[in-house]
């Protein structure tokens, strides 16, 4: 009797701390998605996460998602491929095997549906995106193989998701220049672009219309070799920070602008600021405006900085990562205390969690992305923003 008795609290035991664990799982619920354009040849997906309380990520039922274009299958070498539509409606992502754009709708699960059918980019090898408002521009890196098809262009996002053209938006740019990065200024005034393989930037105004008109002096020379990605600072428009990534060895670096209300640029104090690593491509600015993470691909490694008030930066620290293989694209959560990484070659997307400018490997991290994927741009949503915006969507 003795035995049985001892044998069955065993089995209870053993019952309650697997409804435990369970139960600590369930707690920490689902606060938000995290989505990657896989950039996967043959069929491009979209690697869709459910993002939990305790910085777990765990793949959506149904991911990856069909995007409906051809993706490169290899790293894109750019910042900005994947991005949310500022009503948090939709997800545009590019199709670089393609040459096309796909348009996917944000459900009020997270899960994604295509709209339509992926729509060409007015290029050749679309690898960067942004936009604001109905306005999208997206950069064409162009090929080795293809002449005239490198360049920004504009299209109009109509309230069902749909792309169109937007005629005469068209800025073509000499083949090889390598557009890297393409991106709006917080208001909508300005758009800025990087020509990684040429070390120029360009700047421009955006008319009402939705066109451009090139800033004086642009493209203006970068301050170091190989300009990839940039942000402005969300807190002021009137500032723009763009990496450094061809230097070479231990010579990566910062650079800041002042941004004038024509677009031109002009160095802020003691631009570039080094941070003693290699190849800072990505960039992002902490929705404060007070801190600036930088990817550096080939130290495998995190910089932070402060931002002053008036615009210059102080390293304050480098952050390896654990699965660093070609670490890419960055992102912030949209409460700001989580930063995502994206990596093609660990097909892997890493968290860490943020104190103000320190950054923590989450205990969680690395996080293996669809199989088959090189994941690229990166997006980052909350649940409660989701829930907020419900009333103002058609039903799915």
């Amino acid at each position: 009797m003795n035995r049985f008795r001892f044998g069955l609290a065993v089995v209870l035991g053993s019952a309650c701390a697997l409804l435990f664990a369970g139960a600590a799982s369930a707690a920490s619920g689902v606060v938000g998605h995290v989505y990657v354009n896989d950039n996967t040849s043959g069929v491009n997906t979209i690697g869709g996460f459910d993002r939990h309380s305790d910085g777990s990520l765990t793949p959506m039922p149904g991911s990856p998602f069909v995007a409906g274009g051809v993706g490169s299958g290899s790293g894109l070498a750019s910042q900005g491929s994947l991005q949310e539509s500022s009503d948090g409606r939709y997800l545009l992502a590019v199709d670089a095997g393609s040459d096309q754009l796909s348009v996917l709708r944000i459900k009020s699960d997270g899960s994604l549906r295509r709209v339509g059918r992926p729509v060409s980019s007015n290029g050749a090898n679309p690898v960067s995106i942004a936009v604001h408002g109905r306005l999208v521009y997206v950069a064409n890196a162009g090929t080795s193989t293809r002449t005239g098809e490198t360049n920004y262009s504009g299209f109009k996002l109509g309230r069902g998701g749909q792309l169109r053209p937007l005629v005469g938006s068209t800025v073509t740019l000499p083949d090889a220049s390598q557009p890297g990065d393409v991106l709006f200024s917080p208001d909508g005034r300005k758009l800025v672009g990087t020509r990684v393989a040429t070390s120029l930037i360009d700047s421009f105004s955006v008319d009402r219309d939705g066109r451009l008109s090139a800033a004086p002096g642009s493209p203006a020379p970068a301050q170091r070799v190989g300009p990839f990605g940039s942000q402005f600072r969300p807190t002021n428009a009137a500032q723009l920070y763009v990496t450094n990534a061809h230097d070479g060895a231990n010579a990566g670096s910062i650079s800041a602008f002042a941004v004038a209300r024509d677009g031109a640029l002009t160095t802020i104090g003691a631009s570039p600021f080094p941070n003693n690593q290699t190849a800072p491509c990505w960039v992002e600015i902490s929705h404060d405006g007070r801190y600036l993470f930088a990817v550096n691909t080939a130290s495998g490694s995190i910089s932070s900085y402060s931002i002053a008030t008036r615009g210059s930066l102080t390293l304050l620290q480098n952050t390896p990562i654990k699965a660093a293989g070609t670490p890419e694209d960055a992102r912030l959560s949209p409460d700001g205390r989580t930063l995502w990484v994206v990596d093609p070659t660990a097909n892997a997307v890493s968290g860490f969690s943020v104190d103000r400018g320190s950054l923590t490997e989450l205990p969680t991290s690395p996080t293996a992305a669809p199989a088959g994927a090189t994941p690229a741009g990166i997006v980052v949503t909350n649940t409660s923003e989701r829930e907020k915006r419900r009333g103002r969507e058609r039903p799915d």
